[in-house]
């Protein structure tokens, strides 16, 4: 019923063991109060964040670092709706926030898609009816164009220079439509984009050519809720899941010559490897069947049993957040 926005302070790597357990206490640097549940949240800069709700209204928070506190620095009411604007009950869910400052792209559950600017007061840009079913989640794919999917397991490309209100391209997944709940685009090759769903399933799209995924691999027994490439090291992605399992998908060519790190702790490891080892990277995720290739999954969590609902990654940082009510950091990603 209370819903909070909180910023902790992890503390820093110098207080880590032998092991690479951390020993200093997490701490509370300052949390504000929020109307309905967080759907989504991102940074816009260093000190703003913004926020997505379930009321349908989006806010960006302001973290003041002199006296550790927040304050809220602007806000859209109901940004998305279902009947109209200005009912009090009328609110649509935003369920995605994607930030490129200082632009802003919202989604909901009403099919709306919203472009903000955050030094102005009302929206740059609305497509009002942009999908008649939910929308789940948005993210860039160029600096002119974003990429939603949707409750019925399209993937669709929009260009914000165009003001015709339709989708420049649309993917979709074969059969059952599947709903889609989280997309990330691979950050080098910007064709390469992942998406995951409703059955658990891991989808590699290419979105240069045909409207179908190129490969499709079985991954989580439930939803799956958020996939992440490695900003920075992107033979390396990342997904999570509602059946607790928080998987490390590894396309790089050198498996074999890792150091065994994957299998401390009681990991689970399964090496799916193949005969031919000069595989480019972009084959990897491309291929039809990327598991035929050099390709390492590991459960990063095995014994988990509550949904991991969110993740990010960093350098050798991930964090995740369950319904254990925890926040897990692990420093040592590639240690």
């Amino acid at each position: 019923q209370d819903n909070r926005i909180s910023i902790w302070s992890a503390g820093d790597l110098g207080n880590a063991g032998l092991n690479g357990e951390y020993h200093g206490e997490p701490h509370l640097l300052c949390d504000i109060h929020h109307n309905g549940d967080v759907m989504d949240m991102q940074f816009l800069d260093q000190e703003r964040i913004v926020v997505a709700s379930s009321t349908g209204t989006v806010t960006i928070f302001r973290h003041h670092q002199n006296n550790q506190t927040l304050s809220a620095n602007h806000r859209w009411e109901k940004a998305h709706y279902h009947v109209d604007q200005d009912t009090s009950y009328g609110g649509a869910a935003c369920t995605g926030v994607v930030c490129s400052n200082p632009e802003i792209v919202t989604v909901g559950e009403d099919g709306r898609i919203n472009l903000f600017r955050a030094d102005q007061k009302d929206a740059v840009r609305t497509i009002d009816n942009a999908d008649s079913s939910t929308l789940h989640a948005v993210t860039f794919l160029r600096t002119t164009e974003i990429l939603t999917v949707n409750s019925i397991g399209q993937l669709k490309i929009w260009d914000l220079r165009q003001q015709r209100n339709e989708p420049s391209q649309i993917f979709s997944l074969a059969g059952d439509r599947v709903p889609l709940h989280c997309v990330d685009r691979h950050p080098n090759q910007q064709h390469i984009v992942a998406t995951g769903g409703q059955d658990g399933m891991l989808s590699i799209w290419d979105i240069r050519q045909g409207t179908m995924p190129v490969s499709l691999l079985n991954a989580h027994e439930a939803e799956m809720w958020e996939v992440h490439f490695h900003p920075s090291d992107p033979d390396h992605l990342f997904t999570c899941s509602e059946d607790g399992s928080l998987w490390h998908w590894d396309t790089s060519t050198n498996v074999s010559e890792k150091p065994s790190f994957l299998h401390q702790g009681g990991r689970s490891t399964a090496y799916l490897s193949h005969s031919t080892i000069n595989q480019s990277v972009v084959s990897a995720w491309l291929s039809n069947d990327p598991t035929k290739d050099r390709m390492e999954i590991t459960n990063l969590i095995p014994n988990q049993t509550l949904s991991v609902n969110s993740l990010d990654v960093l350098g050798p940082c991930l964090v995740y957040g369950t319904d254990a009510e925890a926040i897990y950091v692990n420093r040592q990603l590639f240690a």
